[in-house]
């Protein structure tokens, strides 16, 4: 398992140190997987800034895709989750959904 990044941690680029303090990319899990997605949408809903420019901006259609995507997730993936895993991927849903419907409405 991949220790947690710290402030004074010299990895950069989203890596994280291992055991042996070398800089590599997270443990690829479901729910670093949906959180993933979950971090792409709240960018196409203008919520999150480009990391380069801080600039925001607002893509309905990549926002939707990418609500589409996580809603099939949880439909092939109905009783295979934990129920951890299951109650995240269901509240992300909601979230984002709400976000979708406060944002078209302006």
């Amino acid at each position: 398992m991949v220790e947690k990044k710290n402030d004074d941690c010299a990895c950069q680029d989203g890596t994280v140190p291992n055991k042996e303090g070398k800089c590599v990319m997270p443990e690829v899990t479901f729910s670093a997987f949906v959180m993933s997605l979950n971090t792409s949408v709240l960018f196409h809903l203008g919520e999150i800034g480009d990391p380069a420019t801080g600039q925001k901006t607002v893509d309905l259609d990549l926002a939707r895709h990418g609500i589409d995507t996580l809603t099939l997730i949880e439909q092939k993936t109905k009783g295979n989750l934990s129920n951890d895993e299951s109650e995240m991927l269901k509240n992300i849903l909601y979230d984002l959904k709400i976000r979708f419907v406060q944002i078209a409405k302006k």
